[in-house]
């Protein structure tokens, strides 16, 4: 017996031993990956007539991710790249002279709207500089033709696809399902215009919520068709035309109608870049990757004091500690206290990535923008999605710019609540509870919403729905009576938003920064980004795990079962948009 208690405990010695042997391996080649990464970003030479390699066909967040050193380690890291680090490297681009034009791969693009518009201004202005881009693509989604046509030439595979077919907008509904298997959803709302919840209480498209959906992608369609005419020099009316009769499916038709300017393989667009450049074809291109060129938005002076602080406000909005992709009240309210105390920032761009989330921590965090904002201006730049909470961070600002490709509004506020007494029925399962007072057992997902429970919560959904009027009425200079008009949950196009007076002016976040600095008084700046995130070895290790499962797994139902998964996740009373309004 003593013999197997020795040898099971040597045996779990080792796995321990040889545990930590493995994680400070794998720190020290994360070590040494990242220094060597920094050094050689940090170096970067860049050769006579070189070509930067700009690839948009990845998924693009408002702020590049931070680099995990396991992750790059393990080759794990996710295909994730930041609008700072793309107009940064496009700026460095144009103002460099040895950089002699870009190539462009943005097929596949995972941008929003609002930042593919974004980048493609950016690209413009790179242009203006009297250097090329050339775009290149085996496959031409819409929004990467929109990103594609910016460019001087635009080349497709032989073989290659293309869409220009209009915008669509698909939205599940869950009422059947939730009849025929017993799980449901308790639904209390605020505004005509809540549709995130709609699915869940019928079996189709309320009017109200069609018109409002039809508003937004006719809007975005209208940026759309403008913007592609007049850099293809072509008519909105062609566009339109194309779009409803699927007229460039095909290479061919798209090269006939003047939407390609020529059907070709990778080899040959490489020897039209080599033409650009006056380099003979048997030449190697002197080309660089956008993401080794210097990333931020404006190159950072050291000679320069004064900061324009952007901090950064992605994802979901939770109750709790807050992360790059999460918005919750600690994180932030730390980077408001650092932003408040740091003397050498005068004013702050508050950039907004959000459908919104939880009303408290909505609530929590607009108090402490208003204490700022007392101090230093503060500025909204308002990315894909700027709507319920999102928008209601956003409602006391000095001023609010907006894509016109943004959605935005939806001042509105609902709770659901999941219920599975039927489904509880059906398995046999029988829940009972024992209380003092008739309120006592407040909410149970075993059993019907109790009535004092649903009346409770509808009062303070309405209480918050009128705080939430009344921070836009204060911060927009409305009556409560013009709020309630442009209110109820509807969403609005960035371009609408100024049209109903939610926004100040349409620009994206080089505009607002701007802005931010003209209001503080100052000409001569560097930009410095919040919130500093600092990942323990935990968090890090952590971060992993849901990399590994999506290089493993893939559920092919997935898109079909989130909003339901999603929605049976939160806690709390919602100022929370439509989960998955995705238009294509």
């Amino acid at each position: 017996m003593n013999f197997f208690k020795s040898f099971f405990a040597s045996f779990l010695g080792s796995l321990v031993a040889l545990g930590f042997i493995f994680i400070f391996f794998f720190i020290g080649i994360a070590a040494i990956a990242t220094s060597a990464t920094i050094g050689s970003s940090a170096t970067v030479n860049l050769q006579e007539n070189s070509i930067v390699n700009l690839d948009l066909n990845k998924v693009i967040n408002d702020r590049a991710p931070q680099l995990n050193p396991f992750e790059e380690s393990l080759d794990l890291n996710p295909n994730v790249t930041g609008i700072n680090q793309i107009i940064g490297s496009i700026n460095n681009a144009k103002s460099n002279p040895k950089v002699k034009g870009i190539s462009l791969k943005a097929g596949f693009s995972g941008a929003g709207w609002a930042q593919a518009r974004e980048i493609r201004k950016t690209l413009i202005d790179f242009k203006s500089s009297g250097k090329f881009i050339y775009a290149y693509a085996d496959f031409l989604t819409q929004k990467g033709y929109y990103l594609s046509s910016v460019a001087d030439s635009v080349f497709i595979n032989p073989v290659g696809r293309m869409e220009i077919k209009g915008l669509s907008s698909e939205v599940l509904f869950y009422n059947k399902f939730q009849n025929e298997y017993g799980i449901k959803m308790e639904v209390i709302r605020h505004g005509k215009y809540k549709s995130a919840v709609e699915p869940f209480l019928q079996d189709k498209m309320s009017e109200e919520n069609r018109m409002q959906i039809k508003s937004l992608i006719t809007s975005i369609w209208e940026t759309f068709r403008e913007e592609v005419a007049e850099s293809r020099n072509i008519s909105p009316e062609k566009l339109d035309e194309i779009a409803e009769n699927l007229l460039v499916n095909d290479p061919n038709e798209a090269l006939q109608n003047g939407i390609v300017d020529g059907i070709i393989h990778e080899d040959e667009y490489l020897n039209r870049i080599k033409d650009a450049i006056a380099l003979d074809h048997s030449s190697e291109i002197n080309s660089i990757d956008s993401d080794k060129l210097e990333g931020q938005i404006t190159p950072y002076n050291k000679q320069v004091d004064d900061r324009i602080a952007i901090l950064y406000a992605q994802g979901n909005i939770l109750y709790g500690e807050g992360s790059e992709t999460v918005i919750g009240q600690k994180v932030f309210l730390k980077a408001i206290k650092e932003i408040n105390e740091n003397k050498n920032i005068k004013g702050m761009v508050l950039r907004i990535n959000s459908p919104g989330g939880d009303a408290l921590t909505s609530e929590i965090i607009l108090n402490s923008l208003k204490q700022l904002d007392s101090l230093k201006p503060i500025v909204v730049s308002m990315g894909n999605v700027a709507a319920s909470g999102g928008y209601y961070i956003a409602s006391n600002a000095d001023k609010i710019f907006a894509d016109p490709m943004t959605i935005t509004g939806s001042i509105g506020v609902f709770a659901a609540l999941p219920n599975l007494k039927g489904l509880a029925d059906n398995l046999g399962i029988n829940a009972e509870q024992v209380s003092t007072h008739g309120n006592a057992m407040g909410y149970s997902m075993f059993e019907p919403l109790q009535e004092g429970y649903r009346k409770t919560t509808k009062m303070a959904i309405e209480k918050i729905y009128e705080k939430f009027k009344s921070h836009v009425a204060k911060g927009r200079s409305m009556t409560l009576e013009q709020v309630e008009e442009i209110a109820q949950g509807r969403v609005w196009s960035g371009k609408e938003a100024l049209e109903v007076g939610l926004v100040d002016a349409l620009g994206g976040l080089q505009a607002a920064i701007e802005s931010a600095a003209a209001l503080a008084e100052i000409t001569t700046y560097n930009v410095v980004e919040f919130p500093m995130i600092e990942e323990d070895l935990g968090s890090m290790l952590s971060s992993l795990l849901p990399l590994i499962k999506t290089k493993i797994f893939y559920n092919p139902l997935e898109k079909f079962t989130s909003t339901y998964l999603d929605l049976n996740k939160l806690d709390g009373i919602q100022t929370r948009i439509p989960y998955h309004l995705k238009i294509e």
